[in-house]
């Protein structure tokens, strides 16, 4: 037993250890995600004009022509944000996320709990797991002392790598539907043998119970914590509201205060809501979550100038998801217009066998979704390359398909893209998490190799 003990708290020190220097390295050298996104353009600029047959004219105009092509995703996500920070600060959901919150007695405990529950939020739904599993991290940070805030914002995140494995993966969604891209070419494949295939679920079960271990192994010791006064995390939004309940009103007033106004408004959306429920059962997409987030804000907060008063205090976190995406949209413009996601994809086939092909694929769409992320868009752009390899192997379509899924949700645990909601509502940057991150990256993704090369 004592031998036990002495290699586990070696194991535990060993992991520390090396989360720290990668911490130091991304301080460091990590830049604010805007300059990553610009030196991200160079880099792919540069790939194109050595890797096809664009000259740097045609690059330009491929960046240029893909600029916009994000729009209305970029809404979304800003939607995303504001709309679960709304939600977030309303009395009742406060009082929820206490509740749960109050359930951690310890640093440690508070790790666990935020990565399990982040996981299966992103499993149910991603955009819903991306900013719960925020805002849940924000409130344990108020109640447990000593808790590494970098480390609770960073355990959030990590639970949405299982996004693509889960009910609202846009790949093996994409292909269980009727007239898709791909449909003369493969058909219709069900869900039965993508998200719920034994393979899938094997590698969702193990990382939902790997990821809470190894954040809680790299909890810092209470001297090297980096903590936060929880009087910083408070909304001072609703007190400012609030103050108007007690003067005189003007008419204009009363309507902002109306309840009358509020529960209307919501009644409507939810009457919605249910309808859509019953006839679509339990699908969620992002429109869907935000439309949920957005009316249950109003009805929560009660009063029109409250629920105001927190878009306003909650916006100010978008101001990055409004100026990046668009840069991200011009790097797909170059990747897809190119050609040079294909180069890639060809690159990692060519080197690969039946037996390690779909190893291989995870590695390619790994790299491809640093430059292209989002999972749909990816799946455009790899689809062509590796189904056709793999039809010519006579390998698993429905593997393939998730070993790009896979390979997509897995970088993004380095990919300032998608970590910016989370960020936003923490009120942190992104080299303050990616250290932890990184260190996910490795485990998980030797856990998804090992089942994409025996299972």
């Amino acid at each position: 037993m004592a031998e036990i003990s002495t290699k586990f708290t070696g194991g535990k020190v060993f992991v520390k250890y090396i989360t720290s220097f990668f911490n130091r390295i991304m301080q460091r050298y990590l830049p604010d995600p805007f300059l990553f996104v610009i030196i991200l353009t160079f880099v792919v600029f540069g790939l194109g004009l050595i890797f096809t047959d664009s000259g740097p004219v045609e690059m330009v105009q491929h960046w240029g022509g893909g600029f916009w092509g994000l729009l209305a995703f970029s809404m979304q996500m800003v939607l995303v944000l504001v709309t679960g920070h709304v939600l977030a600060s309303s009395p009742i959901f406060k009082k929820i996320l206490g509740a749960m919150a109050s359930t951690a007695k310890s640093p440690g405990s508070a790790i666990i709990i935020v990565t399990i529950v982040s996981t299966i939020a992103s499993w149910i739904n991603w955009g819903f797991g991306l900013v719960i599993g925020a805002l849940f991290a924000k409130e344990l940070a108020k109640r447990v002392k000593n808790v590494d805030y970098r480390l609770l914002i960073a355990s959030a995140y990590t639970g949405f790598i299982v996004w693509h494995g889960g009910l609202s993966g846009s790949i093996p969604l994409t292909i269980a539907t009727e007239g898709h891209f791909s449909a003369d070419s493969i058909g219709i494949i069900p869900t039965g043998q993508t998200i719920f295939s034994t393979m899938n679920l094997v590698i969702v079960g193990a990382l939902f119970v790997i990821l809470p271990l190894l954040n809680r192994l790299m909890l810092p010791s209470k001297d090297e914590a980096v903590t936060v006064d929880p009087a910083v995390l408070e909304d001072p939004a609703s007190m400012q509201a609030a103050a108007l309940d007690h003067k005189q009103m003007t008419p204009a007033e009363r309507l902002e205060n109306s309840w009358i106004i509020s529960l209307g408004v919501s009644v409507m959306g939810l009457v919605f809501l249910f309808y859509y429920f019953a006839g679509n059962g339990f699908l969620l997409n992002l429109d869907i979550v935000n439309f949920l987030f957005l009316f249950l804000g109003i009805l929560f907060h009660w009063r029109p100038i409250r629920f105001l008063e927190a878009v306003v205090n909650a916006i100010k976190g978008a101001s990055g998801i409004i100026i990046q995406f668009p840069f991200y949209a011009g790097i797909m413009g170059i990747i897809t217009a190119s050609g040079l996601a294909d180069v890639m994809s060809e690159a990692f086939v060519s080197i690969s066998n039946e037996y390690t092909f779909h190893f291989f694929v995870f590695l390619s769409a790994g790299i491809v979704n640093i430059f292209v992320p989002s999972g749909g868009g990816q799946w455009a752009v790899q689809a062509p390359v590796v189904l056709e390899a793999a039809q010519a192997m006579n390998v698993s379509i429905p593997k393939t398909a998730m070993a790009v899924a896979w390979g997509d949700a897995w970088t993004n645990l380095i990919q300032p893209f998608w970590a910016l909601p989370a960020l936003a509502i923490a009120g942190l940057k992104a080299k303050d998490i990616m250290g932890f991150c990184v260190i996910v990256l490795f485990i998980s993704g030797a856990v998804i190799s090992l089942a994409f090369l025996f299972l």
